[in-house]
This record gives structure tokens, sequence and C-alpha cells, in this order.
């Protein structure tokens, strides 16, 4: 019923899974059932390549895409500890990340910046940009190995630790109730007590919140050694030049920028060794145009993910999944 190549012969990911024309097709409800039949299968196949690409299966709309996810997930997660602007559209089910079309998003592990991350993304394609928008993905096992041993080994041994800065409603970056989806005081501080995110209510009614994680682990299934943390993201020094310059103009304290990242010992992180980072991830991605019903799922540890520029209308789906 379905056949099985890698979209690119000379690309370790992702793997494509279609439909045998040869076979009579295979339609959103039929996917459905022979995933189930077949779920070893393909979580080996995902462990191997770190990205499946299912094509023409008709994944072409979000009810559909809820279903399909759904069904073949025993839990979707609801967004928490929110770190970028994104739509709920269902349960578990969200627009990817609102950012300005003109810039690139760069390439991270979804939620490594937080004890409390997805074992498997799926990216949906509702609609393709004219021009741009693909997702490109990297086989975070091959950034590690293509890292300095240096820069991995400052990453392992002093691990990293993310500030963030959370307005109460107005200000740069998103507000304390957009990022945990509540007004509740109560509920954020039980989150963050459970969770081990030290965190300090201002005197604005804003909140800091801190936390330190490892910056290399290993994959709970393979046992295999990545590249798991969104330091190069969270440095302010990502963003596009003339707002990281606004940024350092606007905020005297580093302290209350936004959001800031350092070593777990406090020591600053060198921008130049983030940018080494940044260009490592970029030159290991493989980037391909999406087509509509597109869904693409990614082991979150395996393999990081961002976004190109784009131009025209663009909705990419995101759902996550514990395991």
């Amino acid at each position: 019923m379905i056949k099985t190549r890698l979209l690119n012969p000379d690309w370790t990911l992702p793997l494509v899974i279609e439909p045998n024309s040869g076979n009579g097709g295979c339609d959103a409800n039929r996917l459905v059932a022979w995933y189930k039949e077949n779920e070893s299968f393909i979580d080996d196949q995902l462990l191997k390549y770190g990205a499946i690409l299912f094509r023409g299966f008709g994944l072409s709309t979000p009810a559909v895409f809820a279903r399909f996810t759904r069904s073949i997930s025993s839990h979707l997660l609801e967004s928490m500890e929110e770190n970028v602007p994104r739509t709920k559209l269902t349960s578990g089910v969200y627009t990817s990340t609102e950012y300005p079309p003109e810039y690139m998003l760069s390439m991270h592990s979804e939620y490594s910046y937080s004890h409390r991350w997805p074992g498997k993304l799926f990216f949906c394609c509702i609609t393709a940009a004219k021009e741009g928008g693909e997702t490109p993905i990297a086989d975070n096992r091959e950034v590690l190995k293509e890292l300095d041993s240096k820069i991995v080994s400052d990453f392992k041994e002093k691990k990293v630790k993310y500030l963030r800065n959370l307005h109460s409603g107005q200000g740069f970056g998103l507000s304390w109730q957009t990022a945990f989806q509540t007004t509740e005081k109560s509920v954020v501080e039980e989150y963050c007590n459970k969770t081990s995110v030290h965190f300090e209510w201002k005197q604005d009614d804003g909140l800091r919140l801190s936390q330190t994680l490892a910056g290399v682990i290993t994959h709970p299934r393979t046992g295999e050694p990545v590249w798991f943390n969104q330091a190069p993201q969270f440095h302010p020094s990502d963003y596009p030049q003339e707002i990281y310059q606004s940024l350092l103009s606007a905020y005297k304290n580093e302290d209350e920028l936004p959001q800031n990242v350092c070593f777990g010992d406090d020591t600053p992180m060198d921008t130049s060794v983030l940018h080494i980072v940044r260009e490592t991830m970029r030159n290991k991605a493989v980037a391909f145009p999406w087509q509509q019903g597109d869904v693409l799922m990614v082991d979150n540890v395996l393999a990081s993910h961002g976004r190109m520029p784009f131009v025209g209308p663009r909705k990419i789906l995101v759902a996550m999944a514990e395991k």
C-alpha cells in the first residue's frame, strides 16, 4: 500500500512514506490503519533517520491533521512555558511560530530550553508559501560530530542557563500570561515548582525565570549522544542585527533582556562561538519545498528544525507528542 525512499539520495533525512500508486493509492484513513499495523517499523525508521515525511495522503486540512495525529499518538501535548507566539486551533494543534516572514527562524529542538520537551513533532502543510518557507531539518547526531571538541566539552561540563523576563501585558517579547496560557499566578508557580524552574515576581508584575539544563544529552531510546540545547537561539545575538542593536540600547542591564543565555556557572557565552554553532547547524540542515498535505514527523531529540523566510500566504500547523 505504501513505498519508502529518501527524499534526496544525497541526504540522510527525511525518509519519505508515500502511497504506492500501483496498489490503488491510500487516503488518510487507510494511512492511519496502516500506521497502527506497522508502528514498530515506523518507530525503527524514525530512530534511524530522525524524520519521516508522509506525502500524498491528503492530509491537507486542520481537521484531518488533528484526526491523524490523535489517532497515532496516545497524547498530544498542550503548549506550556511558551517562548514564541503561536495560535491554538484545537486541543494539541497549533500554528507554527508566527514570526515575521522576512526573517529566518534559526535551527533548534522544540522546548530544549525546558525540562518538559516533546519526543515527537508533527508539521502539516495546509498552504505552501509562494516562495521559500521551507522547514529545514538537521540530524543532531551529525551536528555534535561536526562541532569543535572544545565547544562540545564546554556545553557538556558547564551546561546552559536560560534566562527570561516575561512582561505582564506590555513590552517586547511574550507576557507571562501568554507563555503559560493563564492569568493565575498560582498556576505559574505550581508549574515552576514542579519543573525546577526558578521564578521571581518583579515589582512591575513581570516574571523572571531561570533554569539550567544540559547542553548535550543522550537519546532516551538509542543512547546516542546528541546536540540538544537552544542557546544559539536564546541569545539576543540571534535576532536580526537591527533588532539586536535596538535591544542592547533599550536594555542597559542585560539581566533585563526578554531572554538571554549563559553557561550554568554564570559565565557569558562568546557570540563568535554561538555563530559557529548556528553556522554548523545550518550547514548540516536540508530543506525541501512544502507540498500541500505534507506531514513531517520529527524525532525532536534526533533532529532540529528551523524556518526559512517566505513570500505569500503560508500555513504550517504543528502538534507535539510525548513519544
